[in-house]
């Protein structure tokens, strides 16, 4: 039988709460057309949940990733309102900010023992890091932090810094040299950039945290569902920009966060380009959203298609049909070229190799998604470069969750065989085996009857 982590009641008991559809499932299950939302657990609740998330991260990610990487030593410094990314990941949930300078130590002693952590701060953090500075006795912060190295004798310390990638890049130039200079002259050499380090704290998704995701995700879908439809649109009386701010207040009624302004536009037959702000929605519109949120610390992002029927149709034409069906054959070839340890960049290869064979027009520019919306990881692709590019180099890895993000071009003949642009995006994981939508993908239009 398999066993539980560290996880508190109240996880499972909002896991196995969640809708059934709402679980991991097989690979391109189908998304309901009207989703029902999930409860938004109270914040008490929410704070209990993640702090059982974080506490669990810490005993089983940190070691993993240290020992992956030979590092015995990690240390990461942020200020109060500029934390650095992987710190403000790390705070409990009662604690808003670092504290004034919050510096957080971990240090793997070998032989099997746990990875100690602790927080060179008058005060521990959540009781997940046990505090190591009295300032009665030393002064200095940063020359108690290099007593607490001396003292255990690391042979590579790694710290936060990064050319490539902004998640791994905390370590501030004043800090480091402040850092450096409180070392004795034997550890300065020891001391390395490592962010592989930070990539891995951020983009690893643990079972706990993917039993409630898809829940998540879910909580999204309902949302864009309802936007999508003749509760919200009304044809030549709602404008693209009306829908954006529905959804951006339905997020805060439920006491969400929208992590990026929602965009609605609107596809017409004739029009060149998407149009978008105080142009009203009319039959036979094409909608288009890209609409994300975040709750219990993890992001959302899907890009949705909406149709509005015009007088006399019964269901959304044929060549529309047709794009967005398209659009999922590019999804099978990327989610179908997945393989762990494959750069972004080759994944990204094979993948449009697979599509174009097939007759496709493909754009692909996937990214991974938790933490951040842009979460750290390699990319596979980017809407203006579907070559490599050095965001793609790093390894995809296991139990990580991507934005399946993506367009196909098709001629619509109804329209006069006119060329559009079939846009996607949802959310998935991939355990090194397969890609599974969390919550389904869009294999069917959101229809506006205008009724």
């Amino acid at each position: 039988m398999k066993k539980f982590g560290p996880v508190s009641l109240l996880l499972l008991m909002f896991a196995f709460a969640a809708p059934a559809a709402a679980q991991p499932a097989a690979l391109n299950m189908t998304e309901q057309a009207r989703p029902k939302a999930p409860a938004v657990l109270p914040l008490r609740e929410q704070a209990r949940l993640r702090d059982a998330w974080l506490k669990e991260r810490l005993d089983t990610v940190v070691p993993m990733i240290m020992r992956e990487q030979g590092v015995d030593m990690w240390v990461l410094v942020a200020r109060e309102y500029f934390e650095e990314p992987v710190i403000a990941t790390m705070l409990d949930a009662e604690s808003m900010h670092a504290r004034r300078r919050t510096i957080l130590v971990f240090f793997d002693p070998g032989g099997g023992k746990p990875v100690e952590r602790f927080t060179v701060s008058r005060y521990g953090l959540g009781g997940l890091f046990a505090p190591a500075w009295e300032p009665e006795k030393q002064r200095d912060q940063w020359k108690r932090l290099a007593e607490i190295i001396a003292e255990r004798d690391p042979k590579r310390i790694a710290i936060n810094s990064s050319a490539l990638t902004a998640f791994a890049d905390g370590m501030t130039l004043s800090q480091y040299a402040e850092f450096t200079e409180a070392l004795p002259r034997k550890y300065r050499s020891r001391v390395e950039s490592n962010q592989t380090l930070a990539v891995r704290w951020l983009e690893t998704r643990t079972p706990a945290e993917m039993a409630v995701y898809p829940s998540i995700v879910r909580l999204a879908h309902s949302i864009i569902a309802e936007a999508f439809s003749d509760a919200v649109i009304r044809p030549g009386k709602t404008t693209a920009a009306d829908v954006v701010w529905w959804m951006r207040e339905r997020v805060s009624r439920l006491g969400l966060k929208a992590w990026f302004q929602p965009s609605v536009a609107i596809i017409r037959q004739g029009a060149a380009e998407m149009i978008e702000g105080d142009a009203l929605i009319r039959p036979g519109d094409m909608l288009w959203t890209d609409f994300g949120i975040t709750y219990l610390g993890l992001n959302t992002d899907t890009q949705h298609l909406g149709y509005v029927l015009k007088r006399g149709e019964r269901d959304v034409p044929a060549g529309l049909k047709a794009g967005l069906a398209a659009n999922n054959r590019v999804r099978d070839a990327l989610t179908s070229s997945f393989r762990a340890g494959d750069s972004g960049n080759a994944i990204l290869a094979r993948a449009r190799a697979k599509a174009i064979a097939e007759g496709l027009k493909p754009s692909i520019y996937s990214h991974p998604i938790g933490f951040h919306g842009h979460g750290a990881g390699p990319a596979i692709g980017f809407w203006d470069n579907q070559e490599a590019d050095p965001r793609g180099a790093d390894m995809v890895r296991p139990n990580t969750a991507w934005s399946i993000e993506l367009a196909a071009k098709l001629r619509v003949p109804e329209w006069g065989g006119q060329e559009v642009e079939f846009r996607s995006e949802d959310d998935a994981y991939f355990d090194g085996t397969s890609v599974r939508y969390l919550d389904g993908r869009q294999d069917r239009y959101h229809i506006i009857r205008g009724r």
